[in-house]
């Protein structure tokens, strides 16, 4: 019994050895591709909200790894959120698909698409795109609904986890364009940075208590719908070129399109400063890479991304250096 027991003792002490790491071995930690933060990184989805000052407070726009704000008609916003790892129960207001949003979404993948609706001229593109159409026109009350609390145009919203059911041809994330490093030594030190469209605007102001930039919207605090300050560590400012396209809304005004296959000029929000970067894409599905103007790769900072489409330049308070005593 005593040789039976030793036995059993051995077997566990050598089970329990071979599950821990050795003393220095280092544990890998899986973390999502886009913001490098531990998590997976799973189907993409892609979700239209609704960005006039009516839509808010937003749900669910804090739980998207990417967050992309883009001028649509009359110099309004929309705001278009990446979700791979966090699928929250409700998102919304969603509202309608746009010819720069197919763009954009094209460095991605096979996305799934959630969205209101779309003009009939744009229907046939995006069927033709390499995107899945999960939008409410393909789908029943039960998935798309009506917030009692919030008016038409501004209430509809999406439970997207019904959504993933439906979603087999949604590619997983893959790789993006952009890396996460340390930030550039020539960064300077902000105050805030103000992002201009002309019906709409965005301020990013530096918060010394939350470490990270945090969102005014038209001038009021950008506060999301659970009580969640919107804002990240990682912001992006994107100069496009915006031209007016073939398509339009259902009250005459044209739809303009954000160019981002090419390349350009942009700033890097993070740790309180900013920098000067480029952009460049080479075509639809290629990722948009980004460098310094040295040629060297700028680095993103772990986080949720925000990128601001603008062909405006902002206007960026700096911090005062302090007085030589």
């Amino acid at each position: 019994m005593r040789k039976v027991a030793l036995f059993v003792f051995l077997t566990l002490l050598v089970s329990s050895c071979a599950s821990r790491p050795f003393a220095g071995e280092k544990i890998e930690i899986e973390k999502n591709l886009y913001t490098n933060l531990p998590g997976g990184s799973g189907k993409i989805f892609a979700v239209k909200f609704d960005d006039t000052s009516d839509a808010h407070p937003q749900q669910g726009v804090e739980s998207a790894d990417v967050v992309y704000i883009t001028q649509v008609e009359a110099g309004l916003t929309r705001l278009m959120g990446i979700y791979s790892s966090n699928y929250p129960e409700v998102l919304g207001p969603i509202r309608s698909a746009r010819i720069s949003d197919l763009s954009i979404l094209g460095e991605y993948g096979r996305v799934g698409f959630v969205y209101s609706g779309a003009q009939s001229k744009l229907r046939s593109v995006i069927s033709e795109s390499n995107l899945v159409n999960l939008s409410a026109e393909r789908n029943p009350p039960s998935i798309y609904f009506n917030d009692p609390s919030r008016r038409s145009p501004y209430s509809m919203m999406v439970k997207p986890n019904l959504l993933i059911k439906k979603a087999a041809d949604v590619e997983s994330a893959k790789k993006p364009g952009w890396q996460h490093g340390p930030r550039a030594k020539g960064a300077k030190k902000i105050i805030s940075a103000k992002i201009n469209w002309p019906n709409a605007s965005y301020e990013a102001y530096w918060s010394a208590v939350e470490k990270r930039f945090l969102l005014k919207h038209n001038g009021r605090e950008n506060i999301a719908s659970s009580g969640m300050h919107l804002g990240s560590t990682m912001m992006v400012i994107q100069i496009v070129k915006i031209s007016p396209s073939e398509y339009g809304d259902k009250f005459g005004g044209v739809t303009p399109k954000s160019e981002v296959i090419g390349s350009g000029d942009g700033y890097l929000l993070r740790n309180q400063r900013v920098v000067k970067a480029r952009w460049n894409r080479a075509s639809l599905s290629e990722a948009t890479t980004w460098s310094l103007e040295d040629g060297s790769p700028a680095y993103f900072a772990p986080g949720q991304i925000w990128f601001f489409l603008t062909d405006i330049e902002p206007e960026f308070t700096y911090l005062p250096k302090p007085a030589k005593s």
